[in-house]
């Protein structure tokens, strides 16, 4: 099957022709195996084989090189809120860069400020709240544990100059932060943790939606040979996403807030997947079925924020903490670039105008509905929020689940050997879920394990 540009913008009529065809999709079409072929000689093997070679996307579509096109149920992994080549979004980004696309960090542009206090009002921070921005998940993070670890220098028993012990940092079993060095040390999964140690010291792991390991950590706070350095944050994400799509018990989250309290600590909120409506609302901490009805004292976000621009950060929470950061003391050559800014600015302001908050409520209602009602039995049960769901399969085939829907024309992502991972676009129609969730009931019971 070949589908041209000017067929892909033909909307709807072309998307229904395509799905008549999908047991005919060419798995690996010849302009797809030579530029795969180029890929391995030039390109690092981070993130092994390609799956396809895209070529141009329109809304919830995409088209690969060979002219195949997918339903796509991953939007870049949460990345691509407005979809693919949203008008709106493409006119601000010719605009801004026919204006200025950088300048750097020794100037400010309009965009970035108003995206900064679009962002500190969205999140309903209070007064003296400021924003820093980077390039990903993992700088967001970053940020964010240089500032905890700036805060916890204030804290009883860390002061250098008296015999201080170093702080320490709490995260969960089954998170995950990122890549860069600081972000790897909050991160569990083994795999990706050990090749680089020695990594950041006095980073702790406590189990995650464990009550009493979390009181044992703060315990061990202590003066002299017998104890362990204040604890300056936890960090946390509400639904560890890179673990299954897994929500934490919002009690525990609860509790975590309150323990935080009580011995001055941060609670930091990694918003980076949940962020930006993903959940239904423009943060995840505001869903009460999520966070116990805690608020952060930092949240990170990236991914969805700039519709598919680079672009990520973080929120300090009223004056005293973000004063903590001054001149010199961190930074970054691309961070809040006004293209960036302004292409975040457009996907908020589309968001806004359109529902799109409620849309990912109720199209993520639709696809849990209508997956467990399609009677694969490969389906055990469906979790998450929104429009960022896990399906929990009956045994772990998920890659071969994930191959077999991408051979007939839908992509989604095989986050835990037995869970699928749903994250479409927040445009995401009632007749593409349909469409979706059609495909996915077709996917055969018995694949092999993988």
């Amino acid at each position: 099957m070949t589908v041209d540009i000017s067929r892909a913008k033909s909307g709807r009529a072309a998307s229904i022709d395509a799905r008549t065809a999908l047991e005919h999709l060419d798995v690996e079409g010849a302009q797809d195996k030579a530029w795969l072929g180029r890929y391995e000689h030039v390109h690092v093997g981070v993130f092994g084989p390609p799956l396809r070679v895209m070529d141009h996307g329109m809304g919830t579509r995409i088209w690969d090189v060979d002219g195949n096109e997918y339903l796509d149920f991953l939007a870049g992994i949460a990345v691509n809120s407005l979809g693919y080549a949203h008008p709106d979004w493409v006119r601000t980004i010719s605009e801004q860069a026919g204006r200025v696309a950088h300048t750097s960090n020794y100037f400010a542009t309009k965009p970035q400020i108003e995206l900064a206090a679009k962002l500190i009002e969205l999140a309903g921070a209070p007064a003296g709240s400021h924003v820093y921005f980077g390039n990903s998940g993992a700088e967001g993070n970053e940020a964010a544990l240089k500032l905890a670890k700036l805060y916890g220098r204030t804290l009883p028993g860390a002061i250098p100059a008296a015999g201080g012990k170093p702080v320490r940092i709490l995260a969960l079993t089954n998170g995950f932060h990122g890549r860069t060095m600081g972000a790897l040390s909050a991160t569990w999964k083994p795999a990706i943790r050990k090749p680089f140690e020695p990594l950041v010291p006095s980073m702790q792991f406590i189990e995650a939606g464990d009550r009493v390991s979390l009181l044992e950590a703060f315990a061990r706070t202590g003066k002299g040979k017998y104890g362990e350095g204040p604890v300056a944050a936890v960090i946390l994400e509400l639904i560890q996403g890179e673990a299954g799509v897994r929500p934490l018990d919002p009690e525990y989250v609860a509790d975590v807030r309150s323990i935080c309290d009580a011995n001055g600590a941060l609670m930091i909120i990694d918003e980076v997947q949940t962020g930006i409506g993903r959940t239904g609302q423009w943060f995840a901490f505001q869903r009460d079925d999520l966070s116990g009805g805690a608020v952060p004292d930092i949240v990170t976000f990236a991914k969805g924020v700039a519709g598919g621009f680079p672009m990520g950060g973080m929120i300090a929470f009223g004056q005293q903490l973000s004063d903590l950061f001054t001149p010199g003391i961190h930074g970054s050559t691309f961070a809040g670039n006004p293209l960036g800014a302004s292409a975040a600015l457009t996907t908020l302001g589309v968001i806004e105008r359109d529902g799109l908050l409620a849309n990912a409520r109720e199209r993520g209602e639709q696809l849990r509905e209508g997956i467990m009602a399609s009677g694969n039995a490969l389906f055990e049960y469906v979790r998450g929020r929104g429009l960022l769901l896990g399906v929990q399969l009956t045994h772990p085939c998920a890659h071969a689940a994930m191959n077999w829907a991408l051979e007939h024309g839908l992509i989604v992502n095989a986050v835990a050997p037995d869970a699928l991972r749903i994250a479409p676009a927040l445009i995401v129609s009632e007749a593409d879920v349909r469409e979706g969730v059609s495909i996915l009931g077709r996917i055969p019971k018995d694949l092999a394990n993988d």
